[in-house]
C-alpha cells in the first residue's frame, strides 16, 4: 500500500497562479513536483484553500477555518503516514488582530490536533510537519490584494518562523523553515510562482527523507 501524505494549506498549497488568477497545472504545483520526487510508493493528497486560516472564522468568507475542518478532513482520508500543514499567510490579515504570537499559537494547536487524529494505520497517529510559508514580501500593500490583507501583514509574516519553530520544539512537532530559501511572487508578493513552487517541493521532499526513512 502507498504511503498517503496529506498537504493541507491555502492558496499556495492551492495552486494560485497569481499572474493569471487561475490555478498552476498539477506538474507545476509544489504537491505535484513533490509527488514527482517520491515516486510510485507515495500518494499526495492535496487539500489547499485559498483563504484558509489556521484557526480563525473569517468575518467575509465561510468554511476557512482549518481548526473545524482537519479532524474530517483527516478522517476521511485515512490512513495517513504524514500530515503537512503549511498557513499562516492569511492569517495576518489586518481584520483578525491578531500578533505573530498568536499565529504561531493557532497554527500549533491546529497541529496538535492533527497530531492527535487516529487518521493512521489501524487507528495510530500520523506524523505531523508544519511549514512557515515564506514571508509576504513588503510591496504587497501596494497591490490590488493591500486593501483586502490590510497593514503590517509583511512583518508578521517574518516574524512567525521564529516563534513558530519555537512553539512546535516544546511540542515536538517536525518544522521546516522556508525564509531567505523559497520566494514569493513579485506581483502580489504573497504567492509562490514556478520557481518558489520548484524549491518548496525540493525543501519538503529532504525533509520527508528525514521524518519517514525509507
Amino acid at each position: 500500500m502507498k504511503k498517503r501524505i496529506l498537504c493541507f494549506g491555502d492558496s499556495n498549497t492551492w495552486g494560485y497562479d497569481a499572474r493569471t488568477g487561475e490555478r498552476f497545472p498539477e506538474e507545476v504545483r509544489w504537491t505535484g513536483r513533490l509527488a514527482a520526487l517520491l515516486g510510485d510508493s507515495f500518494q499526495i493528497i492535496e487539500e489547499g484553500l485559498s483563504g484558509r486560516t489556521s484557526v480563525v472564522d473569517d468575518p467575509l468568507f465561510e468554511g476557512l477555518n482549518g481548526l473545524t475542518y482537519i479532524h474530517p478532513c483527516l478522517m476521511s482520508h485515512a490512513p495517513l503516514e504524514l500530515v503537512i500543514i503549511m498557513l499562516g499567510t492569511n492569517d495576518t490579515k489586518e481584520r483578525f488582530t491578531l500578533t505573530s504570537y498568536n499565529i504561531a499559537q493557532g497554527i500549533t494547536r491546529l497541529a496538535l490536533k492533527a497530531k492527535h487524529t487516529p487518521s493512521g494505520e489501524k487507528g495510530t497517529f500520523p506524523k505531523v510537519l508544519v511549514i512557515a510559508p515564506p514571508p509576504i514580501g513588503k510591496e504587497y500593500i501596494n497591490t490590488p490584494v493591500g486593501k483586502s490583507m490590510g497593514r503590517e501583514c509583511d512583518v508578521k509574516s517574518e516574524e512567525l518562523p521564529k516563534i513558530l519553530k519555537e512553539i512546535l520544539e516544546t511540542e515536538e512537532i517536525n518544522f521546516l523553515d522556508t525564509t531567505w530559501i523559497v520566494p514569493m511572487n513579485e506581483i502580489d508578493f504573497m504567492h509562490l510562482d514556478e520557481e518558489g513552487h520548484e524549491l518548496l517541493s525540493k525543501l519538503v521532499f529532504n525533509k520527508i527523507k528525514e521524518i519517514l526513512p525509507q
